[in-house]
Order: C-alpha cells, then structure tokens, then sequence
C-alpha cells in the first residue's frame, strides 16, 4: 500500500463517484467545544464510502476476470457499493449478507441487481459460503476491507480531507472516522502521511465491539466474541484487518469507544443542525467529536460520516428519543 495506488484510485474514480463537501454548523461547535468539519459520505453513490473502494476494486480487475463477475460478504455497505459498480460495469454480482442486516440495505442492494444470498451471522461461515459461490460459479471476491485496491478507493476521502483542510487552513488536527474492519481508516491514514501529515486518524468504534481500539493497546489483533447485536451494523467486524492493522498500528492516534445511544443522539443531531440522514455506524465519529471531546486534541476536528442507509423505526427511534 502506498499513495501511488490511492492516487491511481483517484483517477480511476473521476466522475464516477462523488466529492463530498465538507459542512460545518455553529450548533455543532457548541456542542463539541471546537470547530467541527463534517465530510458527509452518507451522500455518496449507494449512501456510503464503500462505493469508492468497490468501484476502483472492479475496476482494477484484468477485463477477462470481471467479466465472468464479482462477490462480496456485506452486512449491508459494501454489497450495495459493489452490486452498483458491477452494474456500471455491465458485469453480475452476488453478495453474500447475513439475514440480520437492516432491511432496506437487503432490498437496495437487490435493486441495483445483485443475487443476494443471505446467512446466519453466528452460526454460518461467510467465508466459506463465498468460496463455494466463487468456486462454482467463477466470481472474483472483492473483500469489504482487507484488499489493497479496496484500501486504495477509500483512501481518496483522504486526498479529499487533506485539500479541504488546506484551504481551511488547518494544519493540525484529528479526523475522527467510523472503523470496522479498518479498511476506510487505514486508507485515509496513509493519503494524509503523504498529504496532510499533521491531520491524525482516531478509529471510532460501538461499545461491546472494540477490536480496533484494543488492538491499538495491545499491538496485537484482538477479536470481538460476536459480531451481532448492534445497531452499528455497518461498523462490526470480528477483527481488523491482516492488511489494515499495521496500517492503523503505524499511523493512527488512539481508538474512541462510543456507546449506541452516543450514535442515536448525533443521528438526531445531524438530522437537525445538518439535514443528513445518518446511520448509527457512520454517525459514530461525530457522536465521538460531540460527546467525547476530552478524548480530542486541538480546536478543530474532522468527522466522516460514513454511511446513511438506515432503516426508518432506527431513524424514528433516534428523533424521538433523541431529537
């Protein structure tokens, strides 16, 4: 991994995804206690950051693979982002998605045309169901977070940052992002070592599901015993990456751990300061920037909101009780 291949990515994503600007509110800097700068990825192609990564993924492919066609294990994000590129590309995708994942991420992803092929979280292996799929039917998996060209697309969001920053003149600060499996936060760490080197990355991670932040203490990967019972779907890995970890051991600040109540409250809070719709997962680094501001250096903070695909009783769960 190097900022050549997130540069190349760049490229490869030109008018194909969109630049997403950055917003900012007085409410928000109240609350925090600092400047707060908002990237919204939410409104990106599918409604999440993982467009980026699927789209130069695919695209990076020689023609006589793709073409035979893709699969992906998603609980949601990532299937959406590769069923739509795959549609751009006129190829067939099957995505494999555990039966628990919200609703209407089921239901978009079939409707941008993929085979979806559903699991059980706890007790069926992903990886295996997809390397019978792959076996049988000739796909090339495109991993959520563990592969380099996968890394390389969610790195330009750091390329972005570092510009944005710039004309902000901000030179210092923390980009807080919402982390799974690390593939987002690993990605934007090594674009702005080159770009941006005095903006530091901090994973942002659900409580209960920290395997990130304590494999920042440890210096070993750690795993979470389960990966169900979160609202923050989008954000539930086992483990970080094999691939992502020595990214995020070399270059990220400390892991935040926010609670699923933090999540709700910035959902309500987005909705209304910025009029984003906002799923838990990808609202976990602002909750972070919001309600954890002891935890932040400096008196500005960047935020990814990574995703906004959220079914609508979670949506009216967190208006109502935290609007």
């Amino acid at each position: 991994m190097n900022i050549q291949m997130i540069e190349a990515a760049n490229a490869r994503l030109a008018g194909n995804r969109r630049r997403t600007q950055i917003l900012n509110s007085p409410f928000l800097d109240e609350i925090a206690g600092r400047r707060v700068y908002v990237k919204p990825e939410c409104l990106q192609q599918t409604g999440s950051f993982k467009f980026r990564g699927a789209y130069n993924a695919i695209a990076s492919l020689p023609e006589a693979i793709r073409e035979k066609g893709v699969l992906a294990f998603s609980s949601g994000n990532h299937g959406q982002g590769v069923a739509y590129a795959a549609r751009m590309f006129g190829i067939r995708a099957v995505v494999v998605m555990p039966s628990d994942a919200p609703n209407l991420k089921i239901e978009n992803t079939r409707a941008l045309g993929a085979q979806v092929v559903l699991y059980q979280r706890d007790t069926e292996d992903r990886a295996e169901i997809g390397a019978r799929l792959a076996a049988e039917q000739g796909l090339t998996l495109i991993a959520p977070f563990d592969e380099p060209q996968v890394i390389a697309g969610q790195g330009t969001i750091g390329l972005e940052i570092a510009e944005q920053a710039r004309l902000r003149r901000v030179s210092e600060a923390d980009v807080l992002i919402p982390c799974g499996g690390g593939g987002l936060t690993s990605g934007v760490a090594l674009a702005l070592e080159a770009k941006a080197p005095g903006l530091r990355v901090r994973p942002v991670e659900p409580e209960g599901f920290d395997d990130v932040t304590r494999s920042l203490v440890s210096g070993e990967i750690e795993r979470n015993p389960t990966t169900a019972g979160s609202i923050c779907d989008a954000i539930v890995t086992q483990s970080p990456g094999n691939l992502t970890f020595p990214i995020l051991k070399r270059l990220c600040g400390p892991g935040i751990v926010v609670s699923e109540a933090d999540c709700l409250c910035a959902m309500a809070t987005a909705f209304t300061r910025l009029k984003l719709v906002v799923e838990p997962g990808g609202a976990a680094a602002l909750a972070a920037a919001l309600y954890h501001g002891d935890a932040i250096e400096g008196d500005a903070v960047f935020v990814v909101v990574s995703g906004g695909n959220v079914d609508a009783a979670i949506f009216q769960r967190a208006l109502e009780d935290w609007g």
